[in-house]
């Protein structure tokens, strides 16, 4: 214990002065550290993982959290410690996060912005304004960035989406193509992209399709009508498409379906509909992990579940994936993931929304290895390869 303190000391020492070494005028807080009782994975391709805390819209309060499988520790702030002289740090409102080549990428919702930082050292390259940006995914050599395109507004006339196209090179936008109304997750199948469409701003007139993205032109070529108020969409191994429903938050409930090609004409059409409510999902194998925080108007409460489905069969083969109790230890689950090599699973706890959440890591069996504290409403992770 002793070598580890001393070493954690040494280590992190020289980066905590030169954090609050670059700024004369504020106040510089440098990240904490916590070690976490996980085994040294030095043997393992993937280094780490980071993980964005969205925190509450318009308390400017996205931070970012790395987590290093070498030395055991979890840093908490890591962004504000390794960029000093950013002001406003990150911002407002984390959607998303993914790691592509050597950059990082941040997608910052109501800042109107993605954060590109250098993957290893979590150091700022620069930006990319884009309004009401939601989620990025990456294809051949470019990053792809969904976004509501009006402003942060209820609005039945809200006007349609985008999906913007970056070059990871210069970090500028090279093309737009409309799609529907608030789109959210997207995916790339054998050079089409597929986009889910919510209509969230237009409520009770929600969206029901996901576009689809002709990616050599660059053109919304269909609509595929799926369900209403889409928001995750998980391509698997064998290139189905999984797409979650949010409902109506009334009698429409969540739903869960699959899109699989047509031989015939080699279109996505929908081939089944999963009876469960899905707020987000991973995939590892042939599993596909689920959890539910279904909101009820009516009843004003959540309704929270658990569960894995094998994409093969489509069935549910699990009702809960935790094994051990522990989720009853979580008060609202709000992102999840897994390692794409050890198969542990992560699950995030926003808890009150307002103050620190948690992470827990169980294991594939389902029992909770550790947990940890992170910042405000924890939710996307992307794992940093060595």
């Amino acid at each position: 214990m002793r070598n580890f303190i001393r070493y954690t000391i040494v280590y992190f020492l020289p980066l905590m002065l030169s954090a609050t070494g670059c700024r004369d005028d504020e106040l510089v807080v440098p990240a904490e550290y916590d070690p976490v009782p996980e085994v040294p994975a030095t043997d393992t391709a993937i280094r780490g993982f980071y993980l964005v805390n969205e925190g509450n819209m318009g308390s400017n309060k996205c931070t970012l959290d790395y987590f290093d499988y070498f030395t055991g520790l979890y840093a908490r702030n890591f962004y504000a410690e390794r960029n000093p002289a950013v002001i406003k740090e990150l911002g407002d409102v984390g959607n998303d996060i993914g790691i592509y080549g050597s950059k990082l990428y941040v997608v910052v919702n109501c800042s109107h912005k993605v954060e590109v930082m250098d993957a290893k050292s979590g150091v700022r390259i620069g930006q990319i304004d884009i309004p009401n940006c939601r989620y990025v995914r990456f294809h051949r050599g470019k990053a792809y960035v969904s976004s509501y395109v009006g402003p942060v507004l209820i609005d039945p006339d809200a006007p349609k989406g985008a999906v913007y196209e970056i070059d990871t090179l210069s970090l500028r936008a090279t093309r737009k193509v409309s799609v529907g109304y608030q789109p959210e997750e997207m995916e790339v199948v054998d050079d089409y992209m597929y986009v889910a469409n919510s209509g969230g701003y237009r409520a009770p007139a929600y969206d029901n399709t996901v576009s689809v993205i002709q990616m050599i032109d660059f053109k919304q070529v269909r609509q595929i009508p799926v369900g209403i108020n889409l928001h995750r969409l998980k391509k698997d191994r064998y290139k189905k498409l999984w797409v979650s429903s949010r409902g109506d938050y009334m009698t429409r409930p969540s739903r869960l379906y699959v899109l699989e090609k047509n031989r015939s004409n080699n279109q996505m059409y929908v081939t089944d509909t999963i009876p469960v409510a899905v707020s987000n999902m991973a995939l590892k194998g042939d599993s596909l992990y689920y959890y539910a925080t279904e909101w009820n108007n009516f009843t004003a409460s959540n309704t929270i579940s658990y569960g894995i489905i094998d994409i093969r069969t489509k069935e549910v083969v699990s009702t809960n994936f935790i094994s051990d109790g522990t989720d009853a230890d979580i008060v609202i689950p709000y992102g999840i993931a897994v390692h794409p090599e050890t198969g542990d699973i992560f699950v995030t706890d926003a808890r009150n929304y307002v103050s620190s959440g948690t992470l827990y890591c169980f294991s594939p069996e389902g029992k909770c290895k550790w947990s940890v504290r992170t910042g405000d409403i924890p939710a996307h992770i992307a794992f940093l390869p060595i």
